[in-house]
């Protein structure tokens, strides 16, 4: 019974490994990389070399896989491997010798690529050969010039795909000798939709509002999605609120430090991760921003859309900016923090005592209260009542100065002065 109940463990697959996409009309979100992959198949027009870049769980190695089957499947379909002949069989449970796959993260030597690149050149007639790089940014500088040297004069047998999550490290050289397909990002609407399908084909029971909690939470990702629904299909459902951060901004709206950091407190008293709770607000931030500007992108039922409008007007947009560039530079300092908690109660004070800040959206938003309060009507009635009051009485003219001090008269008659024509005495 315990070997049974093993093999049972050992049967089941993950979510994003079971509904890993096996054709070019299961890709997700990349329809101009499908449609131009199964044209060049179609068309016997497929390059020795192609470039997928992209964020992670975007289907890039999942389309190099699917790429691979349909150039050596025995029955293709417009494009399409038929996915059950042998070779295709075989490139799905990745035991094909016609595909190689190497991760350049850890495999990023000369030598490395040197063993691929001499595998490179024996080929088998009749059959493709494709050599998966995964991660090729991290080659280093001499494992970079051995595959370029291959890609400047390839084997007509053989088709290169490299895969990276930052185009902009791999070589220009390598760059110019491939095409570039660049994978996106999925709506969260899309990736929701994705998400009901598969617990359904799953028979999984996921309540609606955790599905799209869960489809925002993957941020893009089909893998981050399918292995966040994986976790709360075993979970058995999931407990938290769809917008747990709303008295934290109420304390942002209301200039009250206080409240924000007790709801931080309450949400972290549930067992919610700051960093995690940083990334909440954000996205609850740029939600009050379309829910004014462009609602229809929020993606949210009008009763929440018509509170988060109400708060953006009581936040005011110099806030709102503010607040979110705040909560980016705490996000990036949590990284290396050893208390992210702190961090983030700092910036929730900073952010609700913009005097006590001296960044230049904080003098914004400053300058944005002072036009706030002359629009009061209270205060323009002040202002009239003084404009109407008589002028004040000017004031007094300034005391005459005192006269100047008169000359002393001397005690002393003054004598008269000798005349000229006067005789004067003779001895």
């Amino acid at each position: 019974m315990a070997a049974r109940n093993l093999r049972g463990f050992m049967a089941y697959q993950c979510l994003y490994r079971r509904y890993r996409p096996q054709r070019f009309g299961e890709l997700r979100g990349q329809d101009h990389v499908s449609h131009t992959l199964r044209n060049a198949v179609r068309q016997e027009r497929v390059a020795h070399a192609y470039l997928f870049s992209g964020p992670r769980g975007t289907g890039k190695t999942s389309s190099a896989r699917i790429l691979a089957k349909a150039l050596n499947c025995a029955s293709p379909t417009d494009g399409e491997p038929c996915g059950v002949c042998e070779s295709c069989v075989e490139v799905a449970a990745g035991r094909s010798l016609d595909v190689h796959e190497l991760d350049a993260a850890s495999n990023n030597g000369v030598e490395a690529m040197r063993d691929l690149v001499a595998r490179a050149a024996l080929g088998t007639p009749g059959r493709w050969k494709v050599y998966i790089v995964d991660e090729v940014h991290m080659l280093s500088a001499a494992a970079s010039n051995a595959l370029l040297k291959t890609l400047e004069d390839p084997p007509g047998h053989v088709v290169f795909v490299l895969a990276t999550t930052d185009p902009q490290k791999v070589l220009p050289t390598i760059r110019s000798r491939t095409q570039h397909f660049e994978f996106r990002l999925l709506p969260a609407d899309l990736l929701a939709e994705h998400l009901r399908w598969v617990a359904a084909d799953a028979g999984l029971e996921v309540a609606p509002d955790a599905i799209d909690l869960v489809a925002r939470r993957g941020n893009g990702s089909v893998r981050d999605a399918l292995s966040a629904l994986d976790q709360v299909a075993a979970a058995g459902g999931i407990d938290e609120q769809a917008v747990p951060v709303d008295e934290i901004v109420e304390g942002l709206c209301e200039r009250d430090a206080g409240r924000a950091l007790v709801g931080l407190a309450e949400r972290m008293g549930a067992g919610q991760d700051p960093r995690q709770l940083a990334r909440d607000l954000v996205e609850h931030l740029r939600n009050t921003f379309l829910a004014t500007m462009a609602p229809n992108l929020a993606g949210l039922p009008d009763d929440d859309l018509g509170r988060l409008a109400d708060q953006a007007r009581r936040l005011r947009a110099a806030a709102t900016v503010r607040a979110m560039e705040t909560l980016g530079e705490a996000l990036v300092d949590m990284r290396e923090s050893p208390d992210p908690r702190v961090t983030l109660e700092v910036a929730l004070v900073r952010l609700c005592r913009p005097d006590a800040d001296t960044s230049p959206a904080a003098l914004v938003e400053r300058i944005e209260l002072l036009e706030r309060a002359g629009a009061d009507p209270a205060m323009a009635d002040a202002r009239k009542a003084v404009r109407r009051a008589p002028p004040p009485p000017p004031p007094p003219p300034p005391p005459p100065p005192p006269p100047p001090p008169q000359p002393r008269a001397s005690a002393e008659p003054a004598r008269p002065k000798p005349d000229a024509n006067m005789d004067l005495p003779t001895r």
